[in-house]
């Protein structure tokens, strides 16, 4: 372990709510070791900035790492050209153009229809309801698992990221994820055939296409749904909570005085989704006076970065005309999360535009509670029209 200051939390209250304990990392010890995370957390946004980008000193390679094991060696998981190598391979199913010409017109058929589905009802769950599904149906045509239920592509989503944040070592959790990858790896087994068939931009056939080892191509399709799921689905859901509950800004949004694109770029600050990346010290090194060891394990958290005093007034409040230029949501290294464009455009331009036009009257219907840490979202949120 480093020798960082120490500070101690408790975990059912940091997965609750992380802020007060991050604030007090960034105010007394902005580089500190925690132990019941065994691992050194950078919070100040400007150590993160820099430090992430330094891949030979903290490395995304972890071979004994949670992630590693439970789902492969992913992109993620790899420095260099090894990771160039495969992000290059995957772009031409999550870039720009990809998703405003090919899926953009598609998801924006299938929420229609999911709204119109709604309507018939008087109330929702937000989350269950509309947010997961959007965000499911969106993955299936991406991912090119289109033969998954979006019920099964949340579950293994959420059964992966569990796996991923079991630093207790609960066996059951452990359990839970090896079954959801399997049924990843099934559906992957199934829909090879047809996309080499019949070719599309979809991650598994352009992976495919590109020569990349099978194993490989499934640690990379775990790895988009791990991320791809939860990130979307907690932004839409946790967005709507935030104009719900933020009137007057949502009337800004509705009479043209903001965009939904200054509503998300303020969420994702506020309330990270993507709350941390874990890196591995790949050799000793000493940062101010803290002296890290090789071997030993760090997080980057954005959500903290997000909240840094030194670059938002008012970390704690939501405004969506500040400026959110210094937020560092999906990360600010080599590893920029590669599927941010598809979850802007999706949340943007599909999502949370079209709900609150098919119900202008809509309202909460009882409290929405948020937890995590690593990823962060609310679980529930009833509405009513």
């Amino acid at each position: 372990m480093s020798n960082a200051p120490v500070t101690h939390i408790d975990p059912i209250r940091f997965a609750a709510d992380p802020y007060p304990d991050l604030a007090h990392m960034r105010a007394h010890a902005p580089i500190s070791f925690v132990p019941e995370l065994n691992a050194t957390l950078f919070t100040r946004r400007d150590d993160i900035f820099t430090q992430e980008k330094r891949v030979d000193i903290f490395s995304s390679e972890q071979p004994e790492g949670l992630m590693t094991k439970l789902m492969g060696e992913n992109l993620m998981r790899k420095d260099g050209e090894a990771h160039m190598f495969e992000r290059r391979a995957l772009f031409p199913a999550l870039s720009p153009r990809t998703m405003r010409d090919i899926w953009l017109p598609q998801i924006d058929a299938k929420a229609d229809k999911l709204l119109q589905f709604i309507a018939e009802n008087k109330a929702c769950d937000l989350v269950r309801d509309y947010a997961m599904v959007i965000s499911a149906e969106t993955l299936k045509l991406v991912t090119g698992l289109t033969n998954m239920e979006a019920e099964e592509l949340d579950r293994v989503s959420q059964g992966m990221i569990d796996g991923c944040a079991n630093y207790a070592g609960k066996p059951e959790i452990e359990a839970n994820c090896h079954d959801c990858t399997r049924s990843i790896d099934d559906h992957i087994d199934e829909m090879i055939p047809i996309v080499m068939k019949h070719p599309n931009k979809s991650a598994l056939c352009v992976m495919l296409e590109a020569g990349l080892p099978l194993e490989s191509v499934r640690a990379n399709i775990k790895l988009i749904i791990s991320g791809g799921q939860n990130e979307p689905r907690d932004a839409i859901a946790g967005a709507s909570w935030a104009l719900l509950t933020h009137a007057e800004q949502l009337d800004m949004v509705k009479s043209g005085a903001a965009t939904w694109s200054e509503v998300f770029d303020e969420y994702v600050r506020w309330i990270s989704p993507i709350g941390m990346s874990p890196r591995e010290v790949a050799k000793d090194e000493v940062i101010g006076e803290v002296q890290f060891t090789k071997g030993e394990r760090i997080f980057f958290m954005f959500s903290s970065a997000g909240h840094d005093e030194d670059y938002f007034e008012a970390p704690e409040t939501f405004d969506i005309k500040r400026n959110t230029g210094p937020s560092i949501p999906f990360g600010a290294g080599p590893h920029f999360c590669g599927g941010a464009a598809v979850a802007r455009s999706l949340i943007t331009e599909v999502a949370l535009p079209k709900l609150f036009k098919a119900f202008p009257n809509l309202r909460l219907a009882g409290p929405a509670p948020f937890t995590g840490w690593a990823f962060r979202g609310p679980t529930k949120m009833p509405v009513a029209w």
